[in-house]
């Protein structure tokens, strides 16, 4: 009987061969921890089907800020909840605003921590949606001025890194001259590049944002989940107009496009693994169906796998330890 001279068994034998030669290795390094500010003192208010992930005050930001960056996460995206929702989601860049407030707090008492703070309006909005409406639908130029405007008031707080949500054309563009007019030529840009119109957010709007849409849907500005190609297009715009980093948001069924935009562009790229991805796993490991931890590692080292410089989890803070 014959065989094989080559046995691919020979370097899965045991954990120390089988470690030298993965190809695919997360790393602490590689993570986004993704928080949830809200206006008042000592609110630590769990997110129902995000758990683990909270509702914070500014202080009690602070300390968890500080515990992420004790974990070795570099980085942190915010995300505010306003005290007032109005037509044109004033709070988003009133200088005195949640993120704005929070933004200040984590440069001055958490030094070396990434700071990153998403841009998008819906959070501000009675609406929900990403900007201003007009007969039900989304301006889009009338929208990216006040992108602008919230651009600015970020980085005046001393963000790192602005991350544009909206989907607006042109966003990009609008915001890297307003930065650069108005001397925060150091602050990034990570555009949410090829952002699908995805059921899988609904966790993060129903729950941790509180700012579901009131009528309609985003399938205007955010991209059709069948559509590949397009995917790459919108990030070579953003990569033309200026962003430093570019996203792919959700992950987990969007392997294909991470792949593809790695290869084509070989820019940094953001995966978000959102809160669909989250709350699936957490709900299916509380049902006692699988090891969540064990299946965590595994989706985001697929992600990693397919192309992922960075990635935006809600596992983060949980997973850290295991990966260190």
């Amino acid at each position: 009987m014959g065989f094989p001279v080559q046995r691919m068994r020979r370097l899965r034998r045991n954990e120390g061969i089988r470690n030298m030669v993965q190809e695919s290795r997360l790393s602490v390094y590689d993570l986004i921890y993704p928080m949830f500010v809200v206006h008042g003192t000592g609110i630590k208010k769990e997110i129902e089907p995000l758990p683990g992930n909270y509702h914070l005050s500014v202080d009690r930001l602070e300390e968890e800020a500080r515990a992420i960056h004790d974990l070795g996460i570099p980085a942190v995206i915010l995300f505010g909840l306003p005290e007032k929702r109005d037509e044109m989601a004033s709070e988003a860049y009133d200088p005195k605003g949640i993120v704005q407030q929070a933004i200040a707090r984590l440069k001055k008492n958490v030094p070396g921590l990434i700071i990153i703070a998403d841009v998008c309006l819906c959070e501000y909005t009675p609406h929900g949606h990403c900007g201003i409406i007009k007969d039900g639908y989304l301006l889009n130029d009338q929208t990216v001025d006040l992108l602008q405007k919230v651009t600015l008031a970020q980085a005046e707080a001393g963000c790192d890194i602005v991350a544009p949500a909206a989907m607006m054309d042109g966003q990009v563009a609008a915001m890297r001259s307003a930065l650069d007019k108005n001397g925060f030529t150091g602050v990034s840009i990570m555009g949410y590049s090829a952002k699908m119109a995805s059921k899988l957010y609904d966790p993060f709007f129903k729950s941790a944002t509180e700012s579901a849409v009131a009528f309609g849907d985003k399938k205007s500005h955010q991209m059709n989940y069948a559509n590949a190609n397009e995917a790459l297009r919108e990030i070579a715009f953003d990569i033309e107009e200026g962003a430093d980093i570019v996203m792919v948001k959700p992950g987990m069924f969007y392997m294909d496009i991470i792949y593809r935009a790695k290869q084509k562009f070989g820019m940094p790229l953001a995966v978000y693994s959102v809160s669909g991805e989250y709350a699936m796993i957490k709900s299916a490991a509380q049902l006692g169906r699988i090891n969540e931890r064990e299946i965590t590692m595994e989706l985001l080292t697929s992600i990693k796998r397919a192309g992922a410089d960075l990635i935006l989890t809600y596992a983060a803070r949980e997973i850290a330890p295991f990966i260190k």
